[in-house]
């Protein structure tokens, strides 16, 4: 046996979704639990996203009176993957632990104190196929005041809403012009807002507030946690996990344990990687926290898992105007490209796709439309009504789209003809393309991509365009065109795994003492992404799977 400079019953390599499940879970069960994060702070992407978690079946539909099964997921989920029903990340067996094993899950962490709810109103991505829910399968984390967790509260990753307003809140606004429902949400937010100011409370929403909450359960439960702590390698002895070797407070450590769980990330923000797996990406696009670079994933590799569908991400269709490359969240393009008054093409000019799809769908659009035509970029063509409306980047006028134009980035022209000579492409090509589009939305169809047939691409759209919430003429001048690019959240590809959670040698044997979750690993739903949190809810699941595994539950 190597001698270790400590020894813990299990050892969690990072903090994003998941991890802390899994160390809770651990922990509560009389095992003493080392968390080890290599950032100085605590959550991963998964605290810098909207932290939602697609759960079919989950507790929160019953009680809302909302129908679904375990069944009819999989109806859904396996209707999506056609005959890719049984590749190495996303066997039968793997799809069925995932889906039975989600609402115990929530069920659990509610038991735990972890206060969750649901998004009523967030469609499945294909809510059109069978199986699919046009109402919503989403969990989300409700409001946390970070100062419930004391000193650590400086320790958690920076979210993108640091405020007492939920998600479900923040879609009522673009409804404000419309509806006193939507003005009274404001309105209670604003009041609940000052509230929390004036009592000094740091109340977040999102993911942080799930991340947020999941360090509070762990670290009641007994949870060791150290940052700035990256972990060097894994220590292998006779096929056998047996702990890591880590930096701790800058001293490496050979640190024991006979269960390891990787929750340490993808590779985002590694551009060697990003090279080799996903051409024409790129790390500067990336949503992903600066410390998702990929090594954990090579060092699985070399104890001897193997990897697969390391070619996929959640993209998130991104537009970069001067002085917004930095930002901390990138300009989203998702509900721009779906906006009635708007359409995607190609470098030819041509539209390819639905542009009012799920964001993976699109970016995996632009990134395939480029292996035959240019697509990366390609461009959102909109008319006056929609940047009125709508707006680029939250701009809908003045100095700053002037300052866009004049610096090349934003192409504005009085037609179409023009507009398509600005961005460089055939004028025949863009007129016929618009004037086709046109010709759907006088016909009340889409027949080229079917924008409309489904509620979700309506749900991105503008429900108070009548008689369709996302198809509108592209005929009022000017007209606008923005580069869009395959930005993402984070990679969706990794080490395989199998229905427990153990990492899997390319023998197809488990890796002793060796467990992976997140998006580290192979996602169990293959190539497909089926509704809002598909990588974030399995992250959870698969920790939650591994824990009673290890603990010998299951």
């Amino acid at each position: 046996m190597t001698d270790f400079d400590r020894e813990y019953d299990a050892i969690v390599v990072g903090s994003g979704a998941g991890s802390m499940c899994f160390a809770q879970m651990m922990s509560s069960a009389g095992k003493k639990v080392l968390l080890l994060e290599k950032s100085s702070y605590i959550g991963g992407t998964t605290a810098r996203s909207g932290g939602v978690m697609w759960i079919p079946n989950n507790p929160m539909m019953a009680q809302d009176g909302v129908h679904d099964s375990a069944d009819e997921a999989h109806k859904f989920v396996e209707g999506l993957m056609g005959e890719r029903l049984d590749e190495p990340g996303s066997t039968p067996a793997r799809r069925a632990a995932l889906l039975r094993e989600g609402p115990n899950m929530v069920a659990y962490l509610q038991s735990q104190g972890v206060r969750l709810t649901r998004v009523k109103d967030w469609p499945d991505y294909y809510d059109e196929r069978p199986g699919g829910c046009k109402t919503s399968r989403t969990v989300v984390s409700e409001l946390f005041n970070l100062k419930e967790l004391g000193p650590w509260a400086k320790k958690m990753q920076r979210g993108f809403l640091p405020l007492p307003l939920m998600l479900a809140e923040a879609f009522e606004f673009k409804n404000l012009k419309h509806t006193w429902r939507s003005r009274g949400v404001l309105l209670n937010f604003i009041f609940r807002l000052l509230a929390h100011v004036l009592t000094g409370r740091k109340t977040v929403s999102a993911g942080l507030a799930l991340q947020g909450q999941m360090m509070k359960a762990a670290l009641a439960a007994g949870v060791e946690f150290a940052t700035e702590s990256p972990v060097e390698s894994l220590i292998i002895e006779k096929d056998r996990i047996t702990g890591v070797v880590a930096s701790v407070n800058g001293e490496s450590q050979r640190i024991g344990a006979p269960v390891v769980l990787m929750d340490s990330g993808g590779f985002a923000k590694n551009q060697a990687m990003r090279d080799r797996y996903q051409p024409h990406t790129n790390v500067e696009w990336s949503n992903a926290v600066d410390t998702d670079t990929g090594e954990m994933i090579e060092e699985m590799v070399r104890v001897g898992a193997h990897t697969h569908n390391m070619d996929m991400m959640v993209g998130y269709q991104t537009i970069l105007p001067p002085g917004k490359e930095n930002d901390f969240i990138k300009p989203g393009a998702q509900q721009l490209g779906a906006h009635p008054h708007a359409i995607v093409v190609d470098q030819a000019g041509v539209r390819f796709m639905n542009e009012g799809g799920s964001y993976v769908a699109f970016c995996r659009g632009l990134l395939d439309r480029n292996k035959s035509v240019p697509a990366v970029p390609s461009w959102i063509v909109m008319d006056g009504r929609c940047v009125k409306s709508k707006g680029i980047a939250g701009v809908r006028g003045g100095r700053k789209l002037k300052q866009w134009e004049e610096a090349g980035y934003l192409k504005v022209a009085a037609t179409v003809r023009e507009l398509a000579t600005a961005m460089k492409v055939d004028s025949d090509a863009l007129e016929n393309t618009v004037e086709r589009f046109n010709d759907f939305v006088a016909q009340g169809r889409d027949t080229d991509f079917g924008r409309g047939d489904r509620d979700y691409d309506g749900w991105l759209g503008d429900r108070w365009n009548k008689p369709s919430p996302t198809l509108g003429e592209l005929s009022e001048p000017p007209f606008y065109a923005v580069p869009v690019v395959p930005g993402d959240v984070g990679t969706y590809g990794g080490v395989v795994t199998d229905e427990h959670a153990r990492v899997l040698a390319d023998n197809n044997e488990p890796i002793g003492g060796l467990y992976a979750t997140g998006v580290c690993t192979a996602s169990a739903y293959g190539r497909v992404y089926p509704g809002a949190g598909a990588s974030i809810g399995p992250g959870y699941t698969f920790a939650y799977i591994a824990a009673k595994h290890a603990l010998g539950l299951d």
